[in-house]
């Protein structure tokens, strides 16, 4: 059997009727209707997420003797926010407009003036999740065309709207409408959600779900210090649940109101090489990711520049991939300087310091970040493990197969173990034997209904590495079993002890 190249076009939509038909991702409260920015994850999809965590975790801090982990609470006292700058600046730029009633942030809402022989004859707009620059250039054209206005038309210069000036904002048509005057200015929106601690509904109790775990690495940091026996340079690693009041969710789960966060606080000495150091996570992360299964085809790497650097960050680089709807941000690692034990000291009145026993003094350490949005790399290996392709069988038939190539490391299910005829008793005998012995290590799966190749498609589109088929040579021979690989779908005989000796190279 073999197959001809996969299809070089993944859509969205291909990998969120593939979610939901498989079990990986549905929305949440579907039944009402669902609520936009939520969703919940199925039978595979919780097994998927939590082979990510636990590859994180195993590679982050057990295999590493500088990082230990710690798990802090989703709503922390509303001081901390305070000081992290989070109440008074954790806001997302908000659009309305007027006639639709629809809601856009304004950094994604791009507009241009309409430019022919150095007259503006109008403003076109469009939105981050279209292809800005050419939709921009296409509606001047159309724009130039209405107007019956003869000359050269200039090409459009893209700007995001919080750059509008007073006098543009009237002129700039609305995505929704098409028409000008209906967009409000930008204005602040603070993405924490607001929650209250106690039997009080006033001011004293107000606190929030926490829009990062970060913050609990730098206030359980003295903790860590007095309780962990470590030196600098070390991290702390958490991973956990965090909340943004999104204005806008989009693209499935790749920015929802309700994700999981992988972070890692890597503290260092004020005087050691700083850049040194975020080269290394840089370089340390961008090998993770492949080790899961992405490639590097797929991964590029955006330089934040100097001018849009928070003021307290000497240097921020994002892990970029490519997305179905684009190259969009993965995994930031940035360099944040001591601004934050800094805050939470002045903040909070208790020194944020560490004992430097070669020099005999107390330093407030910097800090490398790397953080990570689980349900990121969940959809990244989605879009990347997901291929449609014609399939011809011996006998030149071709059929559809849709496969999932997940990584051993992560795939929901390591084996599929297959009885070849279900009503032949020594058979499944066999098979629910050998799917005993594996299920105490590994996600296993026994299934005996159907054609062979049919089970076999099942398996390839959940992105099961491999299946066993327990067949009458195994009853009635070696004891040997057919290994079916999904990738090459190549066949080939193994036993007992081979195939655990796969398994223990390939799922780590």
């Amino acid at each position: 059997m073999s197959a001809a190249p996969a299809s070089p076009a993944v859509s969205m939509d291909a990998i969120a009727a593939l979610a939901k038909r498989r079990g990986f991702i549905f929305q949440s409260s579907e039944i009402y209707g669902g609520l936009n920015g939520f969703f919940d994850y199925g039978p595979l999809g919780v097994e998927l997420k939590k082979n990510i965590r636990d590859c994180w975790w195993a590679d982050m801090v057990r295999r590493r003797d500088d990082v230990v982990g710690v798990e802090t609470s989703i709503i922390m006292h509303p001081k901390v926010w305070e000081a992290s700058g989070h109440v008074a600046g954790f806001t997302d730029p908000l659009v309305d407009c007027k006639v639709s009633k629809q809601r856009y942030r304004a950094d994604q809402l791009f507009f241009s003036p309409v430019i022919v022989e150095g007259a503006v004859i109008g403003y076109v707009s469009a939105l981050e999740s279209e292809r800005t620059t050419e939709d921009l250039q296409a509606a001047a054209e159309t724009l130039k065309r209405k107007k019956a206005v003869q000359g050269k038309l200039e090409p459009v210069a893209p700007r995001d709207f919080t750059e509008a000036k007073p006098e543009e904002v009237p002129l700039v048509p609305s995505p929704a409408t098409g028409e000008p005057g209906s967009l409000t200015p930008p204005r602040a929106f603070n993405m924490m959600f607001e929650t209250y601690v106690g039997a009080l509904r006033d001011a004293s109790a107000v606190a929030y779900l926490r829009p990062e775990t970060a913050q609990g690495m730098f206030v359980d940091f003295r903790n860590v210090v007095d309780t962990g026996r470590v030196k600098l340079p070390f991290g702390i690693a958490q991973i956990g649940r965090s909340f943004r009041n999104e204005i806008t969710p989009r693209n499935f789960i790749f920015r929802s109101r309700e994700f999981e966060q992988m972070e890692m606080e890597y503290f260092i000495h004020p005087d050691a090489d700083w850049l040194a150091c975020h080269e290394g996570w840089l370089r340390w992360c961008q090998d993770w990711l492949q080790s899961i299964g992405l490639p590097a085809s797929h991964l590029s790497l955006h330089e934040h520049p100097k001018e849009k650097l928070a003021f307290y960050s000497r240097r921020t680089v994002d892990i970029m991939f490519r997305y179905p709807f684009g190259v969009q941000e993965l995994w930031g690692i940035a360099a944040r300087s001591d601004y934050d034990l800094k805050q939470h000291q002045q903040h909070s009145g208790v020194p944020q310091v560490y004992f430097d026993e070669a020099t005999k003094q107390k330093v407030v350490p910097h800090v490398i970040e790397p953080a990570v949005g689980v349900d990121r790399i969940l959809l990244a290996v989605l879009c990347a493990g997901y291929a449609e392709e014609d399939v011809t069988d011996d006998k030149g038939n071709v059929e559809k197969r849709t496969v999932l190539r997940l990584s051993p490391r992560i795939a929901p299910v390591k084996v599929a173990v297959l009885p070849l005829l279900k009503n032949k008793e020594a058979l499944v005998a066999r098979a629910r034997e050998l799917h005993a012995k594996l299920k105490r290590n590994y996600a296993v799966f026994y299934d005996e209904g159907g054609a062979i190749g049919r089970r076999y498609r099942r398996q390839d589109e959940i992105g099961t590495p491999w299946c066993v088929t327990i067949d009458f040579e195994t009853i009635e021979k070696d004891g040997t079993f057919t290994l079916r690989e999904r990738d090459s779908m190549q066949q080939r005989r193994i036993t007992e002890a081979e195939l655990f000796q796969l398994l223990a190279e390939q799922v780590y």
